[in-house]
C-alpha cells in the first residue's frame, strides 16, 4: 500500500530469498530487520516493536509454527504475521491461522501481492474520534487494543481484533462476509477457510467463557454482534 512505511522483521532462513523481499520492500521505503533462524527472530520481534512479522514455516532453532505460538502465547505479542511457505494444503494453513498467523502466502509468490498483504495485516485505517467501542458488556479499548467482557481481559490475536472492532463499529447490524474479508485483507483475501478459523477463535474467546453467546453467524450470509441483554 503506497505511502505506508512499515517497520518489518523478515524471519527466513533462505538467504537469496530474504535478500529479494528485503531489497524490494526496502526500495519502497520499508523499514527492514531479518533472521535466519527462529530463536533470533524470536528475540529480536520481543524485544523490538515491528508493524509486520514475515515468518517462514520450515526454521532452523524453532519452526515457524513454534514461534509464532510462543509470541502469541508466552511474549503476548500482537504484531501482525504473515506465514510464507511452501506447503499450500488446507490442513497446512488451518495449522499456521491457529498458531496465530494472520495471512498466509504460498511459495512461489509475488513480492507486489506480499507488500499489498503486509500494508493490510498491518494497517488497521484511520482511528475515528472515538476511544472505546462497546457492546453489551464487551468493550475494546481503540488506544490500547485491549478487548474486555463483564471485566475479564480478553487475549486475542491482531486479525481477531480488527474482526471485533469492524463487528462492534456495525453493531447490531449484520457484516457480510465480503465486507470482513475486505476489511481484514484488502483485495487479497486468502481461501475461504481462513474467515471462519478467525471468526471461531474471536467466538472461543468473546463467548465460550461466558453464558451467553454474543456473535452470531447467519449462514451464507456473515455475523453481527449482539446485546444478550438489549429487548
Amino acid at each position: 500500500m503506497e505511502g505506508l512505511h512499515m517497520r518489518i522483521l523478515v524471519i527466513e532462513d533462505n538467504e537469496d530469498l530474504a535478500a529479494n523481499i528485503i531489497e524490494f520492500l526496502a526500495a519502497r521505503g520499508h523499514v527492514m530487520d531479518s533472521a535466519t533462524d527462529g530463536v533470533t527472530g524470536l528475540h529480536l520481534a520481543v524485544v523490538h516493536a515491528f508493524d509486520a512479522i514475515v515468518l517462514d514455516l520450515m526454521l532452523p532453532g524453532i519452526d515457524g509454527l513454534a514461534l509464532c505460538e510462543r509470541l502469541r502465547a508466552e511474549a503476548d505479542a500482537q504484531t501482525p504475521i504473515l506465514m510464507l511457505t511452501a506447503r499450500d494444503t488446507i490442513d497446512d494453513k488451518l495449522a499456521g491461522f491457529a498458531a496465530g498467523a494472520d495471512d498466509y502466502l504460498i511459495k512461489p509468490f509475488s513480492l507486489l501481492e506480499l507488500e499489498a498483504r503486509l500494508s493490510a495485516i498491518g494497517n488497521r485505517g484511520p482511528r475515528r474520534q472515538v476511544h472505546h467501542l462497546k457492546a453489551g458488556d464487551l468493550t475494546l479499548d481503540l488506544d490500547t487494543w485491549q478487548a474486555e467482557r463483564a471485566g475479564t481481559k480478553l487475549t486475542l490475536t491482531p486479525t481477531a481484533l480488527r474482526l471485533l472492532e469492524v463487528l462492534l463499529r456495525a453493531t447490531p447490524r449484520l457484516v457480510r462476509r465480503a465486507e470482513l474479508e475486505t476489511a481484514i485483507w484488502g483485495d487479497h483475501p486468502p481461501d475461504s477457510e481462513a474467515l471462519r478459523t478467525h471468526i471461531h477463535a474471536l467466538r472461543s474467546a468473546i463467548d465460550k467463557p461466558f453464558e451467553r453467546a454474543m456473535l452470531q453467524t447467519v449462514p451464507t450470509m456473515g455475523y453481527r454482534l449482539i446485546d444478550p441483554d438489549a429487548g
